[in-house]
């Protein structure tokens, strides 16, 4: 089985983002930072060189796959600042119809601007992937 190539690191989170390009990207990722060590608790991490990740999760997969990820996180990507919430959204539709502009994948919150989007409702639905993925909610 091939080893998971992204993992946690002792890189700069500060350094990686004060880098991030263009300006309101940087400021979003910046807003973004907070709200996420508010809900999780936890200090950031880099995981890879490009993806902010709080907390740690182990996950194993029906195949049998299995190790550690981080349990919320975001990387500025080029076309969009993406979320990661790792328990996918099932159970977040209350959430999702009130969030704003957002496009999803499997795991992913695709945002154009933080702005686009109702930050209490954001800060709601990680906290209920941190819920849930620390056994605080069923």
């Amino acid at each position: 089985m091939a080893e998971l190539k992204t993992k946690m690191n002792d890189a700069s989170v500060q350094a990686f983002l004060a880098g991030v390009e263009p300006a309101s990207k940087r400021e979003d990722c910046f807003r973004v930072l907070a709200i996420m060590e508010e809900v999780a608790g936890c200090e950031p991490k880099m995981w890879g060189d490009s993806i902010v990740g709080f907390g740690q999760t182990h996950y194993k997969y029906a195949s049998g796959r299995e190790g550690e990820w981080f349990q919320i996180g975001f990387s500025p990507r080029k076309q969009n600042l993406t979320l990661y919430v790792m328990t996918g959204y099932e159970g977040y539709e209350d959430l999702l119809d009130r969030l704003g502009k957002y496009k999803t994948g499997v795991s992913c919150l695709y945002l154009k601007h933080l702005d686009d989007v109702d930050e209490s409702v954001l800060k709601a639905l990680l906290q209920r992937t941190v819920d849930r993925l620390t056994k605080k909610e069923d």
